[in-house]
């Protein structure tokens, strides 16, 4: 293994120097510091935990408590969050909360237990986080008043809806899956923001919701907006039992851009999260509160992206094709 002494003398620094510049201590350089970055790198460095737990009293390592890793978002944003952990020589321990306020909050007491510096929390729907000994960053909505950083969860809701509205429906559905859910909730606010106003829109619910928008459609309405490609994944379903076909009859919408939206029958039209920014973000966050510093930025959003796929067309009312943003 590489040790920070090989590393100075190979560029001919100081071991201090090389220590400051991967820690981000002392007074090094912008230069000096992507200098001895990428030799680092070049050479295979990695910190040793057990010396840094030893010196610092911390033992390089961050918790992770996500609400239910059988939702195919979540392993994504888990392995995106330990990616970005890893360029700064960060470990991350990962508990599933399971669909449990009760279990989310023994998760969290479980790893700081562990020994953890600070924990990373995508919280249970409608659930805060207890109060931690060690730092707590939160990845929710912005309605959430302890969230760090998230998607732009009702910026997207405008984008899917925008889009819907400027292909020419006028009589909608928005469909949601927990009314308890802020991310859910500030998403259906953004679409609803976004409608115009000749636009009829009908927001259902859960399971009861599922049976409404067939009704719906059935009587007129030209798209369904839902909260997740999960949820347009079991509309799909439905729709297909009812034998009302996509986007012949009805315009269909997701959200997340999960893996399996593009090889829908028809592809799905979604919004993406840009998980790598939020990711760099909280762990961005959560380094700076370990290292008692104040971040620069807090209750941040990052924008969403509309991916237009072949679940969304013109309703068949509409002679010619208008004009995409």
């Amino acid at each position: 293994m590489v040790s920070i002494k090989e590393i100075a003398s190979d560029i001919g620094v100081s071991a201090a120097t090389v220590s400051n510049a991967l820690t981000g201590k002392g007074r090094v350089s912008k230069e000096m510091v992507a200098r001895i970055k990428t030799r680092a790198e070049e050479l295979g460095y990695r910190p040793s935990t057990a010396a840094r737990a030893l010196k610092t009293g911390q033992t390089g390592i961050l918790g992770l408590v996500m609400p239910d890793l059988t939702n195919p978002l979540f392993p994504r944003i888990a392995q995106t969050l330990s990616q970005a952990a890893e360029t700064k020589g960060l470990g991350i321990l990962i508990a599933d909360s399971r669909g449990s306020a009760h279990e989310q909050s023994e998760a969290l007491r479980r790893l700081v237990g562990r020994g953890v510096d600070g924990l990373l929390v995508v919280p249970q729907r409608g659930t805060t986080p207890d109060p931690m000994p060690v730092p707590v960053v939160v990845i929710n909505t912005a309605s959430d008043p302890l969230n760090a950083v998230s998607a732009d969860h009702a910026g997207g809701g405008a984008l899917v809806a925008r889009h819907i509205a400027d292909i020419g429906h006028r009589r909608v559905v928005i469909l949601g899956g927990d009314p308890v859910s802020e991310v859910q909730r500030d998403r259906i606010a953004g679409m609803q923001a976004a409608l115009r106003p000749d636009m009829q829109a009908s927001v259902f619910w859960g399971d009861a919701g599922v049976a409404q928008a067939v009704a719906e459609v059935q009587a007129g309405a030209t798209a369904i907006l839902t909260t997740s490609d999960l949820i347009a994944l079991r509309m799909r379903s439905q729709l297909m039992q009812a034998q009302i076909a996509v986007p012949e009859q009805v315009s269909l919408t997701g959200f997340d851009d999960m893996s399996f939206a593009p090889i829908m029958h028809p592809a799905l039209t979604t919004v993406a999260q840009d998980v790598d920014t939020i990711a760099a973000r909280a762990i961005d966050i959560i380094t700076s509160h370990i290292r008692g510093e104040t971040p620069d930025t807090h209750g941040q959003t990052v924008p969403m992206r509309l991916v237009v796929r072949n679940s969304t067309t013109i309703p068949k009312d509409q002679p010619t094709r208008r004009h995409l943003p």
